[in-house]
């Protein structure tokens, strides 16, 4: 499979935009293994899940195929930064305790990527992937997301987006599978703020290539009033995790 770069274009933003994941997912992960030396973040992007997972684990490597979005991750003390595809990373063999991929495997090569968590992973370590879907406001907000979602949208998303509707819940995943806790990332945002992340999405951008024009345009003025004269307002995306067991 040929690496598909739907984020370069959009790097910059994400760094700005994109949630941060909440801390008890590092708890959480943290508590899974025997040891916390080392933890692969892979298919990081700007370091989003690295941040977390470097509060937990004495050294984080974190990976992405995009050198853009390497070039704009935030440096960080006990994380190392290396461009690579999830399916031939360059750390040695049996060296990894955890093996994070935070909203990335719907794009990865399954059976190669299989392949290399086994090689890296230590014996009775773990693989734990996990994706966020639409995010939720307020039911007036929502209904105007809901339609750029899938009126304006829907042709502009690559086909993998499914999997994310789907919760990963179709994808195959040959492991001991753990049962993990609910978990949300909760952010306050004002409305410039919920633009932007908006903005990030890759049907935007591929939109925008095809039409010569912003999605956004079509939306702005109702998103606006279904936001109302609140400042900020609470932004919710639940998290829908595969958690398992490196055999």
């Amino acid at each position: 499979m040929t690496f598909q770069d739907h984020f370069s274009r959009q790097a910059q933003g994400y760094t700005q935009f994109r949630p941060r994941y909440p801390r008890e997912l590092s708890q959480y992960l943290g508590s899974l293994v025997a040891r916390r030396q080392r933890a692969w973040d892979c298919g990081c992007g700007n370091g989003q899940a690295a941040a977390g997972l470097a509060e937990m684990f004495d050294e984080v490597i974190a990976t992405d195929p995009s050198a853009r979005q390497i070039a704009e991750a935030e440096p960080m003390a006990r994380v190392t930064y290396l461009v690579a595809t999830a399916e031939d990373c360059p750390l040695e063999s049996h060296c990894v305790d955890l093996i994070a991929v935070a909203q990335a495997l719907h794009w990865f090569d399954l059976p190669r990527f299989y392949v290399e968590v086994r090689r890296v992973g230590r014996s009775s370590g773990v693989l734990a992937a996990w994706c966020y879907g639409l995010v939720t406001i307020s039911p007036e907000v929502d209904r105007v997301i809901g339609h750029l979602y899938e009126d304006i949208l829907g042709p502009y998303w690559p086909p993998e987006r499914k999997l994310i509707e789907e919760r990963y819940a179709s994808l195959p995943f040959p492991f001991e599978e753990l049962t993990a806790p609910p978990m949300a990332i909760v952010a306050q945002w004002n409305l410039p703020d919920l633009m932007g992340y908006l903005e990030t999405w890759s049907s935007v951008q591929r939109y925008i290539q095809r039409q010569g024009a912003d999605p956004l345009d079509l939306v702005k003025a109702d998103l606006a009033a279904a936001w109302g004269e609140a400042s900020t307002q609470a932004i919710r995306w639940p998290l829908y995790m595969r958690v398992g067991r490196i055999d």
